[in-house]
Formats: C-alpha cells, structure tokens, sequence
C-alpha cells in the first residue's frame, strides 16, 4: 500500500520545474479519477477566485496569497496524513482497533480553509478523508489532494516540494 506514497513522498525534485510537477499532477488526477475515484467530481475543475473574493469581502491578491498559503499547508499536511495512515496501517495489520481520530482532525482542521475561499475539489477530497474507513481508498485520496493542490498554484507547490526535500537531505545527513 505505502509504496504508492512515491509521489506524496520521495518523489526527488531536482530535474523538476513547476511545468513539469504541474503536467504530472493533472496526469494523476485524470487517472484517479479514471480509476477510483471516478464518482468525485473534481477532474476538470478550475478554482475561480472571485466566488473568494465576492463571498469574502477580500480583495483579490489576498485571496490569491491565502491559496498559496493553502497549497503549501496541503503539501505539507500530507506527510502528517501519511503518518496518521502509516499508524493505520499497522494498527490494522496488528487486527488492532482503528482511530481515525488524529487523522480525520487533520482533514477537517485543511476542511475549514478549503471552505473559506471556496476550493471545491479539495472540500470533496477532505470530506472523504473524514468520512472514509478504506485505508487503500484514503492514500487514493490524499494522491488526489496534493496533485490538486499542485493544480491550483504549480509554483508555489513546487517551491514547497522543493523546500521539503532539501529540508529532508538537511536532516538525513
């Protein structure tokens, strides 16, 4: 199961731009949503700033700094949502009772800012997170939440891929 996390994970960055993660990302999408997760509506869909900018009240630039703020957040919340699953995971394997506790906090805590400024495809990835008990179906959707992420602001989730992998290399040495 975890060695599909090669690309929520350690995927290296470094013969990558913001193009290149951004054309990969919508491959996953689309097969995802070939795939498993083909009753989700969220495989053509382009965020539109200003459902933000008219329901808020905020001006433009801060909508659009507040999503880049949002995608790094997802990036980052991935690799705490691979933990939780990794938990999970052996938790299961141990015939051990499940708690998806920590877990479906984190998707619901990345709900309210996918609510805020009016991301639909992650408000429906999210909700599956909190909702679902498949652990297989779950990374499904959390690949489908980062390569949404990637969607919305290629350069800003790049930057942030690339900051956690040196970060990582940092630590690891």
């Amino acid at each position: 199961m975890f060695s599909r996390l090669k690309f929520v994970k350690k995927v290296s960055y470094k013969n990558h731009n913001s193009k290149t993660v951004l054309r990969d990302a919508v491959f996953l999408i689309e097969k995802l949503c070939n795939e498993k997760l083909d009753g989700l509506d969220i495989v053509n869909y382009k965020y539109d700033p200003t459902f933000a900018v008219d329901e808020l009240g905020l001006d433009y630039e801060l909508v659009m700094q507040l999503l880049d703020d949002y995608v790094a957040q997802i990036i980052k919340s991935i690799l705490q949502f691979e933990d939780f699953l990794k938990t999970l995971h052996n938790s299961q394997e141990a015939k051990e009772e499940l708690d998806y506790t920590p877990f479906r906090e984190l998707a619901h805590k990345n709900l309210g800012v996918a609510r805020n400024l009016r991301i639909k495809d992650a408000e429906i990835l999210l909700y599956q997170l909190m909702k679902k008990d498949d652990l297989d179906y779950l990374l499904t959707c959390l690949e489908a939440l980062k390569a949404c992420a990637i969607r919305l602001s290629p350069d800003c989730a790049y930057n942030t891929l690339k900051l956690i992998e040196v970060k990582n290399s940092i630590l690891n040495v």
